[in-house]
């Protein structure tokens, strides 16, 4: 069931979560990943998003009944489905040689562009061609860093598992794959699709802080979970005023604070499990406070929990949201009682 449907009381039925992964890759320079997809997308029009999509029976392995608690854990399927979507997606193939697991796997970009767009056609299995090419999926290096599950009032949901991918800081990456993208200029990207759609345009690495505010300036569009993430890696990695040439170093201790910093928590963030629910309009300028402790429909009296301290305001518009802002819950509802009380006073 992909959509929301109704009982035969007439009550209606949430749509079932769709399982699916995402990753945040993170250049050697620490600059994270977007994709730009087109107005024409099916899903998320328009807006910028992490690499990743889907998971698929047939490519991935078996994917977990919509029943199972284990649908919204880390797995073995969502980190290759993760890894797939991201080659798929954007060319980069997170994949070590068999024979020097410390390297990823080099391939030329034609038959990387092939395989692609065969993956993507289901003509040819993505494990089944990167042991031929005498490598294996890197699943091992992937960090998990928060579950996110559609409320159940939309009629698309799904439960997405994020995770961290660090790009090796030598230079033992593939040229064209990595460094071209790394670039500040967007990047085109190769399109695997052969419906006459394209669903992502161009790729960009940028510092978290700087995506932030391409967002705040109504020049890329970021949903909530893409907004709240880049938030919490900004004050960590190239943390601006930043000089133009990081020092190895300083990348190396950045990328151990991000180890260090996904493990703190009530859960930890690599346990965190969000499905935001709006708690209040803000009266001051119209926008939605959406709560993140909650974990979501299919997980109610479970142990799993959110993050019960901060909130995202956004603004739902036609075309996306827009104004999305992460504040201390704490602080929204001391503000929200200091106006009404000033209105009251009126």
């Amino acid at each position: 069931m992909s959509s929301s449907t109704k009982s035969a009381n007439g009550a209606k039925i949430p749509a079932v979560t769709r399982p699916s992964a995402s990753i945040l890759l993170i250049s050697p320079s620490n600059q994270i990943l977007l994709l730009h997809r087109v107005q024409t997308s099916s899903s998320f029009p328009s807006v910028h998003v992490f690499p990743g999509g889907n998971l698929s029976t047939k490519q991935d392995g078996m994917i977990p009944e919509p029943s199972g608690k284990d649908r919204h854990e880390d797995s073995k399927v969502y980190r290759i489905g993760a890894i797939r979507e991201c080659f798929e997606e954007s060319g980069i193939l997170l994949a070590k040689k068999k024979d020097d697991p410390e390297r990823l796997l080099e391939i030329g970009d034609k038959e990387l562009y092939a395989a692609r767009h065969a993956i993507h056609q289901n003509t040819i299995n993505f494990q089944d061609w990167v042991q031929s090419k005498g490598g294996f999926p890197d699943i091992d290096s992937l960090i998990p860093f928060t579950r996110w599950i559609t409320p159940p009032n939309l009629a698309k949901r799904f439960t997405t598992q994020m995770y961290i991918y660090f790009l090796p800081q030598a230079n033992n990456s593939p040229e064209s794959t990595v460094e071209s993208l790394s670039a500040k200029s967007e990047a085109m990207i190769a399109n695997p699709t052969s419906d006459g759609g394209v669903e992502h345009t161009t790729a960009r690495f940028l510092p978290p802080w700087e995506w932030l505010e391409l967002s705040r300036a109504g020049k890329v569009i970021l949903f909530p979970p893409q907004f709240f993430l880049l938030h919490l890696l900004a004050p960590i990695l190239c943390p601006r005023p930043s000089q133009t040439v990081i020092d190895p170093a300083e990348l190396a201790r950045q990328r151990q604070k991000v180890v260090e910093f996904v493990k703190t928590g009530d859960p930890p963030w690599t346990e965190k499990c969000i499905s935001p629910i709006g708690l209040l309009w803000k009266q001051d300028d119209g926008r939605a406070v959406l709560g993140l402790d909650k974990p979501g429909l299919e997980l109610e009296g479970s142990t799993r929990k959110g993050d019960p301290e901060r909130a995202v305001l956004v603004d739902f518009q036609k075309g996306g949201p827009r104004k999305v802002e992460v504040v201390w819950k704490k602080d929204v509802f001391r503000i929200d009682r200091a106006s009404t009380g000033s209105r009251e006073k009126l």
